[in-house]
């Protein structure tokens, strides 16, 4: 195993007058698991399928550790990929398909006997192993195609392209915790693509947020959720994501709806901004607060668990979270808190700065 470099890696489908990976510069550390998350069309496919080599970059160059294989093909790689449907001979049994690679490379006899079952055991398909892959269903097959894709102990990394889109929602979280358990038993370098925010929060040591091609933030998965160090990180993880306002700053104060909020926790050059605060570090109170703002309720989201707020807060709506069976509804009049030190100034998209009590400092 070894780290997979990408030195300024881009791609283009047309000639360079767009981009689907911008030029970038990147590496992925040997043995880590990671997520690369992002909505549909931002890439992620793209820039597994470059470091797979399914697909040479426009620009730049691919290194495993200090050998370049930008021009090598996917053969040549030493790579496990596992595809977002199944990819398995039907004809052949579960045990032949994951016995498949290891044999392919000639593994003694008890070595593949021993993966195959090890493999089997972890996905749930020893019941299965002697039936052909055909009579299987669509999630089982993909669950062995995704077992194919592990069974090897000697691959450089493990790449996931969306592995379990077509698996049943009942089971997803179970294989996510084995995929894991799996990932500690073989130290690899495993990259999962996925546009499922709680697959890559649950899954992933490191979460690489990708946007329009390019990456925007990367770190493990409470950095994301409490520091988002860019305005779409904040929308795209949580349920729902992070409310943001548009704001002023002039003197030092942040006002939102020409209502001092706080003061921004370093000097800013004066003009508009955007303040971003999750709905958990959003609360209703009786009384003004600093900073905060007043607020009417709009609606009220009964989950469970947990009560969603949604309110007017400076003429801007926004989401706050209560606890179940709270008193609030639509058409009262309420005062928005934001607590925990996770108010958050944005502009042109990226964080430049915090919102801090007048007298306080950022938590």
């Amino acid at each position: 195993m070894a780290d997979i470099r990408l030195e300024d890696v881009g791609h283009s489908y047309d000639g360079g007058r767009t981009w689907a990976v911008r030029p970038m510069t990147w590496t992925w550390r040997s043995g880590r698991a990671y997520a690369l998350l992002g909505p549909s069309g931002c890439g992620k496919t793209t820039l597994l399928n470059i470091m797979s080599g399914l697909i040479t970059p426009t620009t730049g160059r691919v290194w495993f550790g200090e050998r370049e294989v930008t021009s090598v093909p996917t053969a040549g790689r030493n790579i496990a990929q596992v595809f977002q449907f199944p990819v398995l001979y039907e004809e052949m049994s579960v045990y032949d398909n994951l016995a498949f690679p290891l044999r392919n490379r000639r593994y003694p006899k008890d070595e593949v006997d021993r993966r195959v079952r090890a493999v089997s055991r972890m996905l749930g398909l020893d019941a299965h192993l002697g039936r052909r892959s055909r009579r299987l269903d669509p999630g089982r097959q993909q669950i062995v195609s995704l077992g194919r894709g592990l069974v090897r102990s000697d691959v450089a990394a493990v790449l996931l392209d969306e592995p379990l889109t077509v698996v049943d929602p009942a089971i997803r979280w179970t294989l996510r915790s084995t995929l894991k358990e799996i990932h500690r038993d073989t130290g690899h370098t495993l990259v999962y693509v996925t546009h499922d925010q709680t697959e890559a929060l649950t899954f992933a040591d490191e979460v690489v947020v990708l946007k329009d091609g390019a990456i925007v933030q990367a770190g493990e998965p409470a950095e994301l959720f409490l520091s988002p160090a860019h305005e779409f990180v904040g929308h795209f993880i949580g349920s729902p994501g992070m409310n943001t306002l548009p704001g002023e700053v002039a003197d030092g104060l942040v006002r939102v709806g020409g209502q001092v909020v706080g003061r921004a926790d370093e000097p800013l050059p004066a003009g508009p901004v955007r303040v971003g605060v999750r709905p958990e570090f959003a609360r209703l109170g009786d009384g003004p607060g600093s900073p905060g703002l007043p607020a009417e309720v709009t609606a009220v989201d009964r989950m469970g668990a947990y009560d969603l707020v949604h309110v007017r807060a400076g003429g801007h709506p926004l989401v706050a979270r209560a606890e179940a069976g709270s008193p609030y509804e639509p058409g009262a009049a309420e005062f928005v808190r934001f607590t925990g030190g996770r108010v958050f100034l944005f502009r042109d998209e990226v964080r430049c700065g915090q919102v801090v009590p007048l007298n306080g400092r950022a938590g």
